[in-house]
């Protein structure tokens, strides 16, 4: 029911991602009377998916204490409670960030060793893609959630994308080891001297997110949302100008008309739609927000990316690794060293 354009779009993206992953079964949460005459459109996914009828929604604009307090009986809720019963292995989400977070948090509860969720998503780059995480769970990180992150980030890293030893660097203002603020500072420091399942290369600028200069940035939500919206809105901004550009004259179409298969295939390259999803990473369930704002074929890249999560085993294998990392120790030793930095 969340999202720009609610059953509208997650229900013909149902459809399409049945089509490419034809063991899916669905579970639609929402109110009845709206899903049903949508659902009835294509009668192959009905005949795979069951009705929840859920009388209430959370809005958009709630804030996610709101949400949760007002949670009961709405379609949100409800779906996560699915993959926490054991009903369904994934839950796919269009709607409030801050509330599908803090509910998930709520009823699925964190992986051993891990504080809070960070949405991980991937970017397209000139060398191969980039894992960015955290995409708007947490506006604000301390050191031990940096480091947590830059651990999940290389294991989702190599899990998903097949890099053995992935590259990891924090967002900064500048490469240099001084710039930034102190916590950015600290956690560099400390990810420096660790052995995990990446490498840390430093500081990395925002330039770094496209052209491939690591395998995995690591950033607050405030600063990975911003980065986010913004390299969707020049991705925007460049199809617009490149329309525009191949209308000012005859030779400017004729030139269209023969680069027609090369602008396509640039096109897809770059098409948003075709990386929306988000994990949350570090929760105890596959949990993945879709862009409120994508179509059918958007949508159904999101649950596609559900769907290989849940295939993968991906949450056992994190547990398994992140056990192996000893987190609480690692914490711990950060603790530690504030308190010395504060001592000085």
């Amino acid at each position: 029911m969340g999202g720009d354009h609610g059953v509208n779009s997650v229900i013909p993206g149902a459809h399409i991602a049945a089509k490419e992953r034809s063991d899916l079964r669905f579970s639609f949460f929402g109110h009845e009377e709206q899903i049903l005459p949508v659902l009835e459109k294509y009668p192959d996914l009905r005949d795979v998916s069951t009705i929840h009828h859920a009388p209430l929604k959370i809005d958009a604009a709630d804030k996610p204490s709101q949400a949760v307090r007002k949670s009961k009986d709405t379609s949100m809720r409800l779906a996560i409670e699915a993959v926490s019963n054991g009903n369904a292995q994934g839950v796919v989400s269009g709607g409030n960030t801050g509330a599908l977070m803090a509910l998930s948090k709520m009823i699925l509860k964190c992986l051993p060793g891990i504080d809070r969720p960070a949405i991980a998503s991937v970017f397209p780059a000139i060398h191969g893609k980039t894992t960015v995480l955290d995409l708007g769970a947490n506006l604000e990180c301390d050191v031990p959630m940096l480091i947590q992150f830059a651990m999940l980030g290389s294991i989702y890293s190599r899990l998903v994308l097949g890099h053995s030893r992935p590259t990891v660097g924090l967002l900064n203002v500048g490469s240099e080891e001084q710039k930034g603020h102190e916590e950015l500072r600290q956690a560099g420091a400390i990810l420096s001297q660790l052995n995990f399942s990446g490498a840390y290369k430093g500081f990395v600028e925002g330039d770094d997110l496209t052209n491939g200069e690591v395998d995995v940035v690591v950033t607050d939500g405030f600063t990975g949302n911003v980065a986010l919206k913004t390299a969707e809105g020049v991705g925007k901004l460049s199809k617009f100008y490149l329309k525009e550009t191949f209308k000012t004259s005859f030779m400017a179409k004729l030139g269209a008309l023969f680069a027609l298969g090369a602008l396509r295939k640039m096109q897809k390259a770059l098409d948003p739609r075709l990386y929306n999803g988000g994990m949350f990473l570090g929760l105890n369930g596959i949990c993945v927000k879709s862009h409120g704002g994508m179509d059918e074929i958007g949508f159904a890249n999101a649950i596609c990316y559900a769907y290989d999560l849940v295939k993968s085993d991906f949450n056992k294998k994190v547990t398994e690794q992140m056990a192996a990392l000893d987190m609480a120790s690692l914490v711990n030793g950060v603790k530690n060293t504030d308190n010395k930095n504060d001592a000085a």
